[in-house]
Parts: structure tokens; sequence; C-alpha cells
């Protein structure tokens, strides 16, 4: 199994009068939703669902149950930086998130280049988390972009794919390589699109904010030339890749053409990418600071465009935990990146479905199909499968960072924010992975 958490009791839950809500089974409409020994057992016109002795009742009514999410993208920070972050912190911010699955990332200290590391991770991860998660290994050795990984040792010991995150492959022949290795280990290499000569020394997006606050900025051109590049490479060796976190205009723009040439090409994008642009840096809160940076309100435009009409695959958080210190400092000092896997539901809905932007169809198909190029499928609500189930209210609004978070880090760019959109519980793999501390749930006799 690539995916890995540790067991508990499977879940015997029946949530009453939920309004379900699964764009991949066509359903829409309230439901009496029973799981029974962590599956799910019956979708039953809302009040016909039988009582089941021991199990726990739950008044849907007013909630949306919907298929949990998968993210493709976050940093566990395990091994090495666990005061950050570690495997049971990070899947309880997941869970809490109304997420079943992650993938967590390999820039970690040491990174996972060897099966040694990898096997010891997967080990924790069957000890401390919460939810199912998947490991990528690093392409190169110590992440110095020069000598490849053992990619099909660390395939046949559980990863479920590459990437030097963080850091490009700024080698063109190194990438070529791992491509041609790719093919015979099996995975997928997820790539960090950044060009370092154009990049080097910036903190922000270059354009007018940049100019105005005296900031080196780290210009557009950047990402979208290593990714046109990237995707020739992978055309010329027919070869699969993943391209994370795209943020401007002109890189959905090579996705699409790449897509059009027939590249075997999927992306994400991250809910601040989609929210926000660089005139939050005007604030110089470095929680407004990761990489790629906050663009420009066209490249946000684009970002929105490319996720309506499947250009972007899916939606991914990038969650990035560091310790206040590192955020506490001046805004070019700062370390790069935001947490973001316990606001991302809430931020889309708030910013993006309740406007009229994006339909609620689409925010769930992208926030769930995250694991698909990854072979991880996308979770369903129907009769017979294992119950990956958010229980989210729609109308409740909370204030972030108002109780805290699951997540040791409290870097998250949307704190102080008053969003729509609370996840009250999350079923994952068929066992109860969150509750909403305030969510009361009544057990049948």
């Amino acid at each position: 199994m690539t995916l890995v958490c540790r067991s508990g009791p499977p879940a015997n839950l029946v949530v009453r009068g939920a309004r379900v809500f699964d764009p991949r089974t066509g359903l829409d409409d309230p439901r009496d939703l029973v799981i029974r020994e962590g599956e799910i057992a019956e979708l039953a016109e809302p009040g016909g669902a039988p009582e089941i002795e021991g199990a726990e009742s739950v008044e849907g009514e007013g909630l949306l149950a919907l298929p949990a999410f998968v993210d493709p993208h976050v940093h566990l920070r395990v091994p090495g930086q666990e005061h950050k972050e570690d495997l049971e912190t990070g899947t309880r911010s997941a869970a809490a998130g109304g997420y079943c699955a992650v993938i967590g990332m390999a820039n970690t200290s040491p990174p996972i280049d060897s099966a040694a590391v990898l096997g010891s991770v997967r080990e924790r991860a069957e000890r401390e988390a919460s939810i199912p998660v998947g490991f990528i290994a690093n392409v190169t050795r110590g992440m110095d972009g020069a000598e490849l990984t053992e990619m099909a040792e660390l395939r046949d010991s559980g990863a479920i794919g590459y990437s030097d995150d963080g850091l490009p492959i700024a080698n063109a022949r190194v990438l070529r390589r791992a491509l041609q290795y790719q093919r015979l280990a099996g995975g997928l290499i997820a790539l960090h699109e950044e060009d370092p000569e154009l990049s080097s020394g910036g903190v922000m997006h270059e354009g007018e904010v940049s100019a105005a606050l005296g900031m080196a900025g780290v210009p557009a051109v950047s990402e979208s030339t290593m990714i046109a590049r990237d995707c020739s490479l992978a055309l010329y060796e027919d070869a699969p890749i993943h391209v994370q976190h795209l943020s401007a205009r002109a890189s959905v723009e090579e996705v699409a053409r790449a897509k059009a040439a027939g590249v075997r090409i999927t992306c994400e994008a991250t809910p601040h990418h989609l929210t926000l642009t660089d005139e939050a840096v005007r604030s110089l809160d470095a929680r407004f600071k990761m990489n790629p940076p906050l663009r420009s309100e066209d490249d946000r435009q684009a970002l929105i465009e490319g996720l309506r009409d499947g250009t972007i695959d899916c939606i991914a958080t990038d969650h990035a935990p560091h310790a206040a210190e590192e955020k506490e400092v001046p805004f070019e000092e700062a370390a790069w990146g935001v947490t973001g896997l316990e606001t991302a539901f809430a931020a889309l809905y708030t910013d993006l479905v309740l406007p009229g932007v994006l339909t609620l169809e689409r925010l769930i198909e992208r926030l769930t199909c995250g694991g698909e190029p990854f072979g991880i499928e996308a979770p369903r609500i129907e009769s017979g499968a294992a119950a990956d189930v958010a229980l989210i209210d729609p109308e409740q609004m909370w204030t972030v960072g108002e109780e805290g978070y699951e997540s040791r880090s409290y870097n998250n760019c949307f704190a102080g924010r008053e969003l729509h959109g609370r996840v009250l519980m999350t079923v994952a793999a068929g066992q109860v992975a969150y509750r909403q501390r305030s969510f009361a749930l009544g057990v049948a006799s």
C-alpha cells in the first residue's frame, strides 16, 4: 500500500438529512448517510436510515457531506524539522481541513533521497498519521541537482513519486536522465519550476508593487520558461510530468500549449495564488511570502480560468509550516511558505464560490482529484466505497486562527480573516480523523 496511516476503530456513523454532494456520482440531494465498519453502507432518503446500535448519530440538516479532499503537495517536515510540523500535527491539520489523504514532499533534513530515510518516515506514519500519507522521494541526491537517486529502489520502498520541490532541477541533462529513469522505475516526477538565474535574489513578484516597495522581484518568466523547457523534454521522452504551484498567466498558457501538443502533463494551483495578489505584500507581513510569490491580479484571473477550463488539474495547498522566529523578521529575511490545509476549502468557498466566480461542483472536483496524477483514485460517495467524507457547515462563519490551529505552525496567510464554511468532521480511510471541538455527536443506544 503506497499510502500509510495508523490504524484505528472503523467508523459507525449515521449522518441524517445532510446535503450529499459528489460531482463524480451525480449526487446532490438530502440523504441519510450510513457508514458501517468504515464503509458507506447506505444512502437512504431523509429519515429513512435505520437506527444502528452503537453508531454515532449526527443531525446533518443544513450541512454538506462531501467526498473528502486529497492534497498532492504538503510539507510535513519529517524528518529533521519537527519543531515546525510532524506527522501527527500535519495530518491532524489536514483532517481539520477536510482532507482524507496528503502527499508529503521530500525537502526534509535529511532529504528523502534513500530507501532508508523513506522507510523510516513511512514507519513513523504507520504510528502517527491520522489520515493516509504518501511520500515523495527526491529526484537527485541531497537535492543538489546533479546525481540521480536510486529511483527504482525508492519506488520499490513505497515512494509515490519524485521531486526536489523547494528547488528546481536547473540542469536539463539531469532532468532528461530522470525522465528516462522514471520510465523504468514507475512513479511521477513533480517539478518546482523556477529558473534560478532569473529569480535569484528576488523576494516577491516583480512588478509595480515590488518597484514601489523597493524590493527585488521574481519575474513570472522565471517560472514559465522552465515549464516550457520541461514540457519539451517530457514530450521528447514521452514521459509524464506534474507541474507544481502554477502562479502566472504565462505558465497557464505554456501548460495549455503543452497539453494541446500531446505532452503528458498535469498541474496544480494553490488557494493563496487563486485568491490573493502581490498587493497583500504592501503590508510587509511575511505570511504573504511564498515561493512562487503572489503575483498580479491578471495572473490570478488566469489561474481561475485555468481551473475552470481544466488546464489546471487540481488544487494543492503547498502547506509549508515554519517556526514563528522564521517569519517574525523583516520580509526580505523571512522564510518562504505558508500553511494552508485548515483554510483551503473555506478560503476558496468564500472568495470564489459564494461570489459566483467558481461553481461548488468545480471546486469539489479540483480539491478531490489531487492524488490522481500519482495513481490515487479520487474519493467517491457511493454504497460500498471506503468512507472518505468531509462534513461541512457552509453557513458557519469563523475567524482564522482565533481558536488556534491543529498545525504546529501559525504562518497562515488567511489569519484574522472571517471565512464561510467550517469543516465539522472528517472521515478518512473509514476512520473518524477529526471532529471540530464544539461539534457534539450523539450515540444510539
